[in-house]
């Protein structure tokens, strides 16, 4: 079986470590050609995920095209830029196995990934599936026990999923939540980046418990919503990947809420990282989807107006203490 990863930043490196520890050799491609010379001539990724060795077994390439003889294809790309990439070379994706491990929400449609694949290349559910949960690309490079959960409708894929990437160092989980485990895996960044909000601004562990247990309730409201089962959001893809977001060093998401509560402006924060935080696009989408929605999500709101309305953090805590009590569940 040949099995091609479609983007090269860290967790798409290392998703392919786990793959050549498998057995398979996986052909991953890469936007940047230096990236593609020093996995190819030096066996590292030094840009997006530093200090590990890649396997010989990994190949990398720049031209899409390289891809087409692949069974099954990884979606690593940042969301927002995965209907412009599979757009260029529509081809490569009929009759093919989908595993998207990208995580977000597209700007303007508030599409899952699901469906910006559905509609820009024709996948569909049957031959689609996501594979997410709490997993750093830095400790599944460094083979650290991880645990993940995919999602299809169809369940012979979830399947498959889990013998391709199962391991002793990496467990698959399996689902029939789609919808569910698209949107933990999206939003929990948006609470990351409140997160590290509450790290920068100097507040301690209550505010942090408080912030983890609201913002998996308001995730919770808006998936519901739109389709999802609640209890998806009690296991990998909801508690399990928003406490890793939240708590690491190693989160990026977490890392600009910090710079955020320090006083620091987005623009500055965003063009001194190297690597995409998907939460502050994230925050766009899920404040539009709620508001479409009608569901209230007071967190996600606070971080919209703080990313992109003019709020301090002062005036955004201000109003999320001040807001009318209430019941804990309804």
């Amino acid at each position: 079986m040949k099995i091609g990863i479609i983007g090269a930043g860290g967790w798409g490196t290392a998703l392919s470590c786990v793959l050549a520890d498998n057995g398979f050799q996986p052909l991953i491609w890469c936007f940047e050609s230096t990236t593609t010379d020093e996995i190819n001539l030096n066996r590292t990724n030094s840009v997006f995920l530093p200090g590990v060795t890649l396997p010989l077994a990994i190949r990398a390439t720049s031209a899409l095209t390289d891809l087409h003889s692949c069974d099954i294809l990884v979606i690593s790309t940042p969301t927002q830029h995965i209907r412009a990439t599979v757009s260029a070379y529509p081809e490569l994706f009929k009759g093919k196995k989908i595993v998207d491990v990208a995580k977000g929400i597209e700007i303007g449609t508030t599409y899952r990934i699901s469906q910006i694949l559905e509609e820009a290349v024709g996948i569909k559910p049957e031959n689609y599936a996501v594979l997410t949960g709490p997993s750093h690309a830095e400790e599944v490079s460094r083979r650290h026990p991880t645990t993940v959960v995919t999602a299809s409708d169809n369940g012979m894929l979830a399947a498959e999923v889990q013998k391709i990437f199962s391991n002793k160092n990496f467990r698959v989980y399996s689902s029939v939540d789609v919808i569910g485990c698209e949107l933990g895996g999206a939003l929990k960044n948006v609470i990351a980046v409140a997160a590290g909000v509450v790290d920068g601004a100097g507040f301690g562990d209550n505010t942090k418990a408080a912030l983890i247990t609201r913002g998996l309730a308001e995730i919770t409201r808006l998936g519901v919503a739109v389709g999802a089962t609640q209890n998806t959001f009690f296991g990998l893809s909801g508690i399990g990947d928003l406490f890793v977001t939240c708590a690491s060093k190693l989160s990026r998401n977490r890392q600009v809420g910090e710079y955020l509560g320090r006083g620091q402006k987005i623009d500055d924060i965003i063009s001194s990282m190297k690597m995409v935080a998907e939460g502050v696009h994230t925050t766009r989408s899920a404040y539009e989807l709620a508001q479409t929605h009608r569901i209230e999500m007071p967190i996600t709101e606070q971080i919209y107006k703080l990313l992109f309305g003019g709020y301090s953090v002062k005036d955004s805590m201000e109003e999320l203490m001040a807001r009318e009590t209430k019941r804990e569940w309804l």
